[in-house]
């Protein structure tokens, strides 16, 4: 007996609703870099993560707001209605989801960057500190060097 298929895969219907599901509460690395890239605007990406982790890197662009202040600060730093993308250490941390949460709870409309800071160095993006922003080399476990991945 398959052990991918003991529990059988859901309708092509249902599939399709869960996984455009997912993609309206997720994004990742690679999208969010794309879009910094080309300018786009209309959404803002937030680095929910402390103080300490933030002087250690973080995206450029980001801005800081540990998820404990998002309810007292949001409001005078993110725009009212701006599509809000958070992201926390990495995919064993949950607190880019506890940040996207406090800012649904706001009203904002709001994604989670999967992957985190984590995988957004991994895949040699740009890290800025008080130092500049450098890249670190690209982990090819989980992205290819010098080409797209075309996902």
């Amino acid at each position: 007996m398959s052990a991918v298929l003991q529990t059988p895969p859901a309708a092509a219907q249902t599939a399709a609703a869960h996984f455009a599901g997912r993609l309206a509460f997720e994004t990742d690395p690679s999208d969010v870099a794309a879009d910094i890239g080309a300018g786009v605007t209309g959404w803002v990406l937030v680095d929910s993560r402390s103080q300490e982790s933030w002087d250690q890197g973080h995206v450029p662009g980001a801005l800081h707001l540990p998820t404990r202040e998002i309810a007292a600060r949001a409001a005078s730093v993110v725009p009212a209605g701006a599509a809000v993308v958070t992201y926390c250490w990495g995919p064993a941390c949950n607190g880019g989801t506890k940040a996207a949460l406090e800012f649904a709870k706001l009203g904002y409309p709001v994604k989670e960057m999967i992957g985190g800071f984590e995988y957004w160095t991994r895949e040699g993006l740009p890290v800025e500190t008080s130092e500049g922003i450098t890249r670190r080399p690209v982990d090819p476990l989980v992205a290819p060097r010098n080409v797209a991945c075309a996902c």
